[in-house]
């Protein structure tokens, strides 16, 4: 067993922890909207079609803010489709993902759906095929609460009070050559400044969030934040980050070590936001929005990903993956750099809420199953709040990855400490400067002895389990970590 020391200190802080670090994102592309969150058919949708399943899933989560309607669905979307009588409402062909879309829900649909989720709503404006125009109906449809063409519109459609939606995504990846409208970096640049000083005139207290790299491996990325935050900085509040990572095949080690690249990827854009600000002698702070991320693995059996036959159909069955153990253990480590990282990162959103890389499964016509992504998820984001702590550690291998928070509300400092190894236990010696802990409240652990282990024939299969496997000694806690392992220990402190 391997012996790693570390340090906290209460004085020592990195950033306060946002709850909306831990979002999700529901696009209409396979699906992932319709028999996902909505399907009126099913035993269990309530009066408006909504999977009661499906909500209570996502409340139990800790989900906290939901984007919508893309992802590259976005693109071409004509947010007027999605509102009003469903029965006037147009079928139209979505070029993302060569589907039919019936827009029997939309945003007002979406709306009422976060309010009984009890999630904040996201919303993407589209910048692929049309632009300013576009995107202040869509505002003043949302937040104004009446006296113009587009407030009485959302009135007549039967919603008096206005939706007073703050976060506002500019566009989804325009960076990409995948993009129905992609643009170059000034291209975009230009047209984002100039939606978001007219959305910010109708509203000014909304919150835009300017397109960033779709990847770390993007052949315009930095490039594109360097030009993109030149023409907007003054205008806009957040930068996106789309991160996904695959590589399964690259052996486990290296797999999960992928996480240290999205902290890369993290702490080049926080320098281009420095240099930027620094440049333009701005007063203005932009931060980060991670509102697309996960972890790309292996489709199901059930996925018509690899067919023709799916094109031009209602929510065929595309990209439905199943995640492995060793998948959780990745996307666990992306979620623990993002709340390391909180000083900077403050929103952001896994991708997505059901069906499509997520954590949610459901059966048309019937219930749901919880992939091995699950648990983690709930776990950080029921815990996580307060402030993170600088860490000081004699581990050089790469195999621990750990983060430590400390929850003044509920007096317990929280570690999250992912084992990397696959064949090496790790004995964590955490040394907390300013805290006396006094008992270890609880250590809960994500193992299975088979990498790929998954929860799709067994819905039980890959689980967090309770360990007794911490123990405060000498006034210091320490922790044993199973080899490829995730682990969440709650640890009651005083402060000294």
């Amino acid at each position: 067993m391997k012996t790693v020391k570390t340090v906290v200190n209460k004085n020592f802080q990195k950033g306060n922890i946002s709850p909306l670090l831990f979002g999700s994102f529901a696009e209409h592309m396979g699906r992932v909207i319709y028999t996902g969150i909505y399907e009126p058919d099913n035993k269990l949708a309530d009066e408006d079609g909504f999977r009661k399943d499906v909500l209570s899933a996502v409340k139990e989560s800790g989900i906290s803010v939901v984007r919508y309607p893309g992802g590259n669905f976005v693109s071409t979307y004509c947010w007027e489709d999605g509102v009003g009588p469903r029965e006037k409402r147009p079928v139209r062909l979505d070029p993302a993902w060569r589907s039919i879309e019936t827009n029997q829900f939309g945003t007002d649909e979406f709306m009422k759906w976060v309010k009984k989720a009890g999630v904040e709503p996201m919303l993407a404006v589209n910048l692929g095929t049309r632009g300013i125009e576009e995107a202040i109906r869509y505002l003043e449809y949302c937040n104004i609460p009446s006296g113009s063409t587009c407030s009485n519109m959302r009135i007549e459609n039967g919603i008096k009070d206005s939706y007073d939606v703050k976060y506002w995504c500019l566009g989804n990846e325009m960076d990409g050559k995948w993009q129905v409208g992609h643009k170059t970096a000034y291209e975009y640049g230009r047209l984002a400044a100039e939606t978001s000083k007219a959305m910010k005139a109708i509203d000014p207290g909304v919150k835009t969030i300017l397109c960033g790299s779709s990847l770390s491996s993007m052949p315009t990325f930095p490039d594109w934040e360097i030009e993109a935050l030149d023409l907007t900085y003054d205008f806009v509040d957040y930068i996106s980050l789309h991160q996904y990572y695959g590589g399964q095949d690259k052996g486990t080690e290296a797999f999960l070590s992928q996480a240290d690249n999205l902290a890369d990827f993290i702490d080049t854009v926080a320098s281009v936001i420095k240099v930027t600000k620094a440049k333009k002698r701005s007063k203005h702070d932009i931060q980060i929005s991670l509102d697309e991320w996960g972890v790309w693995t292996r489709p199901s059996e059930n996925t018509v990903e690899e067919s023709e036959a799916h094109r031009w159909q209602i929510a065929p069955a595309i990209s439905e993956m199943i995640y492995s153990f060793q998948d959780a253990l990745l996307f666990s480590g992306m979620l623990m750099m993002m709340i390391k990282k909180s000083d900077i990162v403050k929103l952001a959103c896994q991708s997505l809420i059901a069906n499509i890389s997520s954590m949610i499964m459901t059966e048309k016509d019937g219930g749901l199953w919880y992939q091995t992504i699950y648990e983690p998820f709930k776990y950080m984001a029921s815990h996580s709040r307060g402030t993170v702590l600088e860490e000081v550690t004699d581990d050089h291998s790469g195999m621990l990855q750990a983060v430590t928070l400390y929850n003044s509300d509920d007096g317990c400092v929280y570690c999250y400490a992912i084992n990397r190894s696959i064949n090496e236990k790790i004995e964590l010696n955490l040394d907390l400067q300013g805290f006396e802990a006094e008992k270890i409240v609880e250590h809960v652990q994500l193992h299975h002895k088979d990498v790929e282990a998954t929860n799709e024939k067994d819905h039980d299969n890959v689980r967090l389990e309770k360990v007794d496997e911490s123990a405060i000694i000498g006034g210091n806690v320490v922790i044993n970590l199973e080899s490829l392992s995730w682990n969440g220990i709650c640890i009651k402190v005083t402060e000294k």
